[in-house]
Order: C-alpha cells, then sequence, then structure tokens
C-alpha cells in the first residue's frame, strides 16, 4: 500500500493551518471533536448559531469564523479531491468540476443567520457527484 501523498498546492497552507486550529480549539476548550466528516458540519453550524444568538460581536469572532470555514472546506477538498485557489488573500475550493466555494465567506453569512456550511458542503460534493 502506498502512503505517500502529493504534495498540496502552496493555496492550502494557511486554510489548512486554519482548519487544523479550529479543530484543535474544539477539542481542548470545547471537548468537541470534528473529524472532518460532512456529518460534523452540521455540529459545526449549530456552533456557529449558538455564538451569533449570544450576540457576539463579529470582530470578536472573525477569526473562529475564518477557521470553520476552512474546516468546512477541507471537509470538501477531502471528501471529492478538490483544491485550494488563492489570490489576492481570499481562498476558494476549486472542486474538480471546475466551480469555485467560497466556505470562508460562508462561515460569515451563517453568522448573519444567511448560510450553511452543511449546505455548502452538500452542494459541492453533490456537483462532483453527478
Amino acid at each position: 500500500m502506498n502512503t505517500h501523498r502529493a504534495p498540496r498546492p502552496a493555496a492550502a497552507a494557511r486554510p489548512v493551518r486554519w482548519a487544523a486550529d479550529a479543530v484543535s480549539a474544539l477539542r481542548e476548550g470545547a471537548r468537541v471533536r470534528l473529524d472532518y466528516s460532512a456529518q460534523s458540519l452540521w455540529r459545526v453550524d449549530r456552533l456557529i448559531e449558538e455564538i451569533r444568538r449570544e450576540g457576539a460581536p463579529y470582530a470578536a469572532v472573525e477569526t473562529v469564523l475564518r477557521g470553520f470555514g476552512a474546516y468546512a472546506g477541507e471537509v470538501v477538498v477531502r471528501q471529492t479531491g478538490a483544491e485550494w485557489w488563492t489570490t489576492g488573500g481570499e481562498y476558494w475550493v476549486r472542486t474538480p468540476d471546475g466551480r469555485l466555494w467560497d466556505p470562508v465567506d460562508e462561515a460569515r453569512r451563517c453568522f448573519v443567520g444567511d448560510g450553511s456550511l452543511r449546505l455548502l458542503c452538500r452542494d459541492a460534493t453533490g456537483a462532483v457527484r453527478r
């Protein structure tokens, strides 16, 4: 069995780190385990909803939301063979069908009550399966 993985594009470095930081912070602080599965995004959506209900100002949770978005992007990458793309400081996931997805922005939209990381993942992985 070959366990060698191809190197990831340089664009992946930051979002992969943000996702890993979010997973670690939740495991250590909230005792919440995230396993990079599509099902785990239900929990992330609920966590964002709880933060919103608590009335936290956006500036106080911006880094957390970025981590949650990067985590959702990594779920899509791992399930579809997608890759991270970057330009101008923004990060997207490009699925094998050529579509671009913005999970970091979707996390921000979740915070204002107008998005879902779970649904973004469903749409992105479903688009690849067709």
